[in-house]
C-alpha cells in the first residue's frame, strides 16, 4: 500500500466534487480515471517499472545509441513538455554513466543533450509565442488562469525574465514550461536565448559529468541529483517569496492591510492562536533575525565579511583536508591517479609548448608582479588597505607554501616534462596563481559596469585553473598539490580581505564618532 498516491486520489477526488459545476465533462471524466488510476496503483493492485532502472539498463545495452536516447529525451523534456513526467536530469546522468563504461565519449554527451535542450527549449519558446497567449485566455479559466494571472506572468517575465529563465532549469517541473512560458509572455528572443544556452550548458555539463564520475554507482547518483534539484527549487521558492514578501510590504497601504487583517481576526479560535504565537516568536526572533539580515546584506561588516569567511572556510577546508589525507606522504587519491592517466593520454608536442608557456603565469615574478602593480595602482587612488590586503594575503600565501612544503616533503610525480625542484605540496604556481583572481576582486571599484567586473573575475579564474591544470598535464604536480595550492591561497588572501573590512569598519566608526562629537 502506498499512503501517498491514496492521498492524491482523495486530493483529487474532493477537487472534482467542489469544482464539478465549473468543469467540462472531459475535465472531469479525466480527472476521475486520474483519481482511480492513483487509487488503485496507491492499493497496490499493480506496479509501474522503475523508470531510473529501465533507462539504466537501456544506456548499457544501447552503447552509440545512447546518443540518439539522450538527445531524444532532452528535446522532449520542453519541447513536448515530456518533463512534467519523465525528468530529463536522469538521461544526462545515464549518458554520462554510459560514457564512464567506456562505450560513448562524454565530451560528445554534453555536446548533443546541450544542443538537444537548447533546441527543445526554442520549439516550446515558438509554441508559446505562437499559441500561448491565446490558448491561455481561451482555456485557462477551467483551471483558474484568469487574464488577470496572464498579466500577472507577463509582467513577471518583463521584469525578471533572465533569472527566471536561468533559474526555471534547474527546477523539475518548472523547466518543462519555463520556456513556454516565456514566449507566451512575450519576452523577446534575443534575451531569452543567453540565459537558455547558459543554463543548459550548466546543468548538462554538471550531470553528465557526475554520471560519468561515479559510475560505479550510478543509483546513489541519481538520488542524490534529485534531492539536489529538490533541495534547490526549494530554496528558490524561499528566496522568491521572501522577496516578493519584502517588495509587498514595503507599501505603506499594503502594510495597513496586513495590519487590519491581523487585527480583524487575532480573536478568532484558530487564526488568533497562530497570530498572537507569530508575533510572540516575533519579539524573540527580532534581533537574531537583524543580526543574520545584517549579516547578509551588503554594507558594513554585512555580506562582504560573511562572503570572505566563507571563502576562508572553503579553502581552508580544501587545504588541511589535504594534509590530513596525505599523510603518509605517498599516499595517492583518486584525483592524483586519474590526474596521471589524464596527462599521459593527451600528450602531444604541441600542447606541452602550450602548457609550458601558461604555467608561467603561476610564478611568483609573473603573479606576484601583477599583484605588486595593482597593489600600487590602489595605493596611488586612495584604497591603501586593499593594497595592503593584497599584498598581505601574498606574503601569507608564500610563507604558507614554503612551510608546509617543508613540514609535508611530499615527492613529485616520476618522469616530469619539466625540470622541478623542491617538495610537491601544494603547488607554488597553483598558490600563486590565485593572485589573478585577488586583483581582479581588488579592483573591482574601478570599473562600475558589472559586466566587466564579471568579466575580469571569471579571466582571473580562468587563469587559476589554466595554470594548476598545467601543473597536472606537466607531471611535476599531484592533484591534490594543486587543490591543495588554491586552497591555502584563497584562505590567506580571504583573511587578508577580513582583517582590511575590519580595520577599515572601525576607521569609519572612529571617524563618524569624532565628527558627531564635534
Amino acid at each position: 500500500m502506498r499512503p501517498a498516491w491514496l492521498a492524491v486520489a482523495a486530493l483529487l477526488v474532493a477537487y472534482l466534487v467542489w469544482r464539478r459545476r465549473r468543469l467540462e465533462p472531459a475535465m472531469l471524466v479525466g480527472g476521475a480515471l486520474a483519481a482511480l488510476a492513483a487509487g488503485a496503483y496507491g492499493l497496490g493492485l499493480f506496479a509501474l517499472p522503475n523508470l531510473d532502472t529501465v533507462l539504466k539498463d537501456v544506456g548499457s545495452t544501447l552503447g552509440t545509441w545512447t546518443y540518439l536516447l539522450v538527445g531524444v529525451l532532452c528535446f522532449l523534456e520542453s519541447g513536448a513538455f515530456v518533463g512534467l513526467i519523465v525528468p530529463g536530469e536522469t538521461a544526462i546522468v545515464i549518458g554520462g554513466f554510459v560514457a564512464g563504461q567506456g562505450h560513448i565519449d562524454v565530451i560528445l554527451v554534453i555536446a548533443i543533450a546541450w544542443f538537444a535542450a537548447v533546441a527543445g527549449d526554442l520549439v516550446s519558446f515558438a509554441l508559446g509565442r505562437r499559441l500561448g497567449r491565446e490558448f491561455l485566455v481561451e482555456h485557462g479559466g477551467k483551471v483558474q488562469i484568469t487574464e488577470e494571472r496572464i498579466h500577472q506572468v507577463e509582467r513577471f517575465y518583463d521584469r525578471h525574465g533572465g533569472k527566471a529563465v536561468f533559474l526555471g532549469r534547474w527546477v523539475g517541473l518548472v523547466r518543462a514550461v519555463s520556456p513556454f512560458l516565456a514566449g507566451s509572455s512575450g519576452m523577446p528572443l534575443r534575451r531569452f536565448l543567453p540565459y537558455d544556452v547558459l543554463a543548459a550548458g550548466g546543468m548538462v555539463t554538471l550531470f553528465a559529468l557526475l554520471g560519468f564520475v561515479f559510475w560505479h554507482s550510478l543509483d546513489k547518483v541519481l538520488a542524490l541529483a534529485r534531492k539536489g534539484l529538490l533541495a534547490l527549487g526549494i530554496t528558490i521558492a524561499l528566496v522568491v517569496g521572501i522577496v516578493w514578501a519584502v517588495q509587498w510590504l514595503r507599501r505603506p497601504q499594503n502594510r495597513a492591510r496586513l495590519a487590519a487583517w491581523l487585527a480583524a481576526h487575532e480573536r478568532t479560535p484558530l487564526l488568533g492562536l497562530a497570530i498572537r504565537g507569530g508575533r510572540a516568536a516575533a519579539r524573540r526572533l527580532e534581533r537574531p533575525a537583524r543580526f543574520a539580515w545584517d549579516r547578509l546584506t551588503p554594507g558594513e561588516l554585512g555580506l562582504e565579511l560573511t562572503t570572505l569567511l566563507a571563502v576562508a572556510a572553503v579553502g581552508s577546508f580544501v587545504f588541511f583536508g589535504y594534509v590530513i589525507v596525505l599523510d603518509p606522504v605517498t599516499r595517492l587519491t583518486a584525483g592524483d591517479l586519474r590526474g596521471v592517466h589524464w596527462s599521459a593520454a593527451l600528450q602531444a608536442p604541441w600542447l606541452t609548448d602550450v602548457a609550458k608557456a601558461v604555467t608561467l603565469l603561476g610564478t611568483l615574478p609573473v603573479a606576484g608582479g601583477a599583484l605588486a602593480l595593482a597593489a600600487a595602482v590602489l595605493a596611488w587612488r586612495g584604497r591603501r588597505l586593499e593594497a595592503l590586503a593584497l599584498l598581505g594575503g601574498l606574503v601569507l600565501t608564500y610563507t604558507g607554501v614554503h612551510v608546509t612544503k617543508a613540514l609535508m616533503e611530499r615527492p613529485r610525480p616520476l618522469a616530469p616534462l619539466v625540470h622541478a625542484t623542491g617538495f610537491a605540496y601544494p603547488s607554488g604556481h597553483s598558490a600563486y596563481s590565485v593572485c589573478w583572481v585577488a586583483v581582479a576582486a581588488a579592483l573591482r571599484h574601478a570599473f562600475p559596469a558589472l559586466a566587466v567586473r564579471a568579466g575580469l573575475l571569471v579571466a582571473g579564474i580562468a587563469i587559476a585553473v589554466a595554470v594548476g591544470l598545467t601543473r597536472i598535464y606537466l607531471r611535476v604536480h599531484w592533484f591534490s598539490d594543486v587543490a591543495g595550492g588554491w586552497g591555502l591561497a584563497v584562505a590567506c588572501f580571504s583573511l587578508a580581505g577580513i582583517v582590511a573590512l575590519v580595520a577599515g569598519y572601525l576607521r569609519e566608526s572612529r571617524d563618524a564618532g569624532a565628527l558627531s562629537a564635534r
